[in-house]
């Protein structure tokens, strides 16, 4: 199951289910955070820009919380994305699953 939640539900998350793993995703820089955060708001017929700085003040606080996760993925660009978390993903039930990929055999 995968969860979209913020550092705060990741909290609660992990106080009740301690061994869910946990990825952070980052934007690939500040810049890039604030791009994005504008076309979102943009999109959401958002143009009040004390709205749009506190957005990115929450975001800010919130990547300062990046270290509590297993993992952080920068979203750099969507496609490598996807596939950086198909691995996350597939790493992590071989691990649960302590099954280790074997090799086929030619027959």
């Amino acid at each position: 199951m995968l969860l979209d939640i913020d550092v705060q539900g990741a909290e609660q998350l992990r106080k009740k289910l301690p061994n869910a793993v946990s990825i952070f995703v980052l934007p690939p820089s500040r810049r890039e955070l604030e791009l994005r955060l504008r076309r979102r708001s943009s999109a959401e017929n958002v143009n009040d820009q004390q709205i749009i700085r506190r957005r990115l003040e929450t975001a800010s606080r919130e990547i300062s919380n990046y270290e509590l996760y297993d993992y952080i993925l920068v979203n750099d660009r969507l496609e490598d994305s996807i596939e950086r978390l198909k691995a996350i993903v597939l790493r992590e039930r071989l691990r649960r699953s302590d099954k280790r990929p074997q090799a086929r055999s030619g027959n």
